[in-house]
């Protein structure tokens, strides 16, 4: 609303003078009345009245920033209007109006993002339950859930609310809410959590929370939380508004001082306008937004540049994001020397290749095809793994309690499956997940580019995020966190490493990305929790983005930074020419647009390529 409210006063602007002209020219407007030596003509009375609004809409403005600390270049314009509307200079003031809505204007099209982050969050929280009354499923709605009530979940629903398994076995999807790869099985007895998936089994769950107390329900108000209460950030021009704004009126005072006319003073506010110093960021920051559409990144608002160009620590999910979500197999572990390395996995995916389980699909992916046989007597038991006979052979497949009863001291951290043969048992086999080719290269970058932290933050268990962050080049590991924990560790982020950026891809994401200074999403499957609540979305499957928005940024950013203090040493020269008096608050206008031209031209320098340093491809 803000923003629109913007637009509309430059429209206003450029209506007035529009209607100024005619006025003046074509219908040959006469004075209304006077005052003193000032004419009131009409299409002076129609600029004079935007001018004054105007002021007093910005000078609201002004006094609601005084009251949050935040100070800014915009006294100056008011200064710089009200000026020219004392010595009735109307195209002057009317040019001050046009730069200083128009860059307005300019900057809410760089910082500007579309008010949709919850919906594909909210699309997908649970809203109806199978409620079990006496043997009969009655449906009702999630929030009218009562702690102890019993509910049915079918196979491939979601579960409603949390609560605890009592009848019934199956297997789980939980990676929208822990990030976790592998189903993980429930039995009676343990505890289920809301948004996580059932698999190929109905169970029966009581309810240990109401809806709104739910896990997943609860990721919906963190994300909201986290959008209400943003990071205070200061922009750009404002670090350099005091300084600019007492030169300015040191020099105009003491050209008033000197000359003893009032007007020798506008003449140095006129000229003093802030609109090069309010336009040079967003030019800068629309062009390097420009920049990173090129390089298939999507950036939302023109801060997230100044952020991570600022950027000292960095923290990534891991499934999906550092890894591709994908399990390969990692060893092959023989218990019985008359098994090779091949002939195992053979058995194995043989047995699996009818199974849609993740772990059974990627053994299967991973085999030679030529290596997979056909299986007869097949059979699955529910949770435990499954049996059948290949090449004369009876092959079971599945949890150690289900294939070797007996072997269960068997100690192996990673994602396993195990095999018998004949009632023997064969071996294992272990999974991991998929490392994306890119991503040590990444970190390393991020290291050359500036990073002083690199975190891992994930809900997947310690042994599997440790190998997989040893892999990525990550010392700084969390494991086995819920998506408030992350929230947790992101704000424990020491002040002297901020600002924290955070990339993700999931549901579980969704509060983090919020919480974070900057929130990555990788958005090539379309658009998620995570995409819609990120300040920036790569939209290609490639993590090593991360450093071309890194780089970007910081060439933006220096760009901007050059084009902000040319921009008030040249205002501060010609300030110093109008002391003079030989600069008519008309003409000062007119040279307003030169700086601004020149600020322009600047600006756009941030669409050139940064070089191999903001890169991270130099070593430091």
């Amino acid at each position: 609303m803000k923003n629109l409210k913007r637009q509309w006063k430059f429209i206003v602007v450029l209506i007035a003078g529009a209607v100024g002209l005619i006025s003046q020219f074509a219908l040959h407007s006469k004075s209304l009345f006077s005052i003193g030596n000032l004419q009131f003509p009409v299409h002076a009375i129609i600029i004079d009245i935007i001018g004054i609004l105007m002021a007093i809409s910005l000078l609201l403005e002004i006094f609601h920033d005084w009251k949050t600390g935040r100070y800014g270049v915009d006294i100056l314009a008011v200064i710089a209007v009200v000026s020219t509307i004392l010595i009735g200079d109307v195209w002057a003031e009317w040019m001050i109006l046009v730069m200083m809505t128009g860059g307005e204007t300019l900057e809410d099209y760089a910082t500007g993002q579309a008010n949709k982050e919850l919906r594909a969050l909210l699309d997908k929280t649970p809203r109806i339950a199978n409620k079990l009354v006496d043997g009969k499923i009655t449906e009702v709605k999630v929030d009218d859930l009562q702690v102890g009530d019993t509910v049915l979940i079918k196979p491939g629903q979601q579960v409603p609310v949390d609560g605890q398994i009592v009848k019934g076995t199956s297997s789980f999807d939980q990676s929208s809410l822990t990030g976790e790869s592998v189903p993980v099985t429930k039995n009676p007895g343990d505890e289920l959590m809301s948004g996580s998936v059932n698999g190929d089994v109905a169970v029966e769950m009581k309810v240990t929370k109401a809806a709104k107390d739910s896990e997943y329900q609860s990721i919906v108000a963190l994300v909201k939380s986290s959008q209400a209460q943003p990071a205070k950030f200061v922009k750009m021009a404002d670090r350099y508004a005091i300084p600019f704004t007492v030169i300015s009126l040191i020099i105009g005072g003491v050209a008033w001082a000197v000359s003893g006319d009032a007007t020798r003073f506008a003449e140095v506010m006129v000229v003093a306008s802030p609109c090069p110093l309010l336009i040079a960021a967003p030019v800068a920051l629309v062009s390097g937004m420009s920049s990173m559409s090129a390089h298939h990144i999507i950036v939302k608002s023109g801060p997230t540049l100044e952020k991570l160009a600022r950027a000292k620590t960095f923290a990534f999910d891991k499934t999906g994001t550092l890894t591709e979500n994908q399990l390969i197999v990692d060893q092959v572990v023989t218990d019985d020397k008359s098994f090779d390395q091949k002939e195992l996995p053979s058995l194995a995916a043989s047995v699996e290749q009818q199974s849609s389980h993740v772990i059974a699909s990627s053994l299967v992916k991973a085999t030679d095809k030529d290596l997979i046989h056909p299986v007869t007597n097949l059979k699955e038991t529910t949770a435990q793994g499954v049996e059948g006979d290949v090449d004369g052979k009876h092959v079971k497949v599945g949890k150690l309690s289900f294939v070797a009863p007996g072997h269960e001291k068997l100690n192996v951290t990673s994602t396993a499956v195990y095999v018998s043969v004949d009632g023997k048992f064969a071996g294992y086999i272990t999974l991991k997940d998929k490392m994306r080719p890119e991503s040590p290269k990444t970190i390393e970058r991020l290291r050359r580019q500036g990073a002083e932290d690199i975190m891992m933050l994930t809900g997947d268990h310690k042994q599997v995020a440790e190998k997989v962050a040893k892999e990525a080049g990550i010392t700084d590991v969390r494991s086995e966190l819920l998506p408030s924990q992350k929230i947790q560790a992101i704000k424990d982020v020491p002040k002297h490493l901020r600002p924290v950026v955070i990339t993700g891809d999931g549901v579980n994401d969704a509060p983090s990305l919020t919480a974070a200074d900057v929130g990555i999403a990788m958005g090539a499957k379309g658009a998620t929790a995570a995409s819609e609540s990120a300040d920036a979305v790569i939209m290609v499957n490639d993590i090593s983005k991360v450093n071309d928005a890194v780089a970007i940024s910081k060439h933006t950013m220096k760009v901007a930074n050059i084009d902000v203090l040319t921009a008030i040493g040249v205002v501060i020269i010609i300030e110093l020419i109008a002391f003079t008096g030989v600069i008519p608050a008309f003409w000062g206008a007119i040279l307003q647009e030169v700086v601004d031209m020149i600020t322009i031209s600047l600006g756009l320098l941030a669409k050139t390529k940064p070089s191999d340093k903001q890169f991270g491809l130099e070593e430091k």
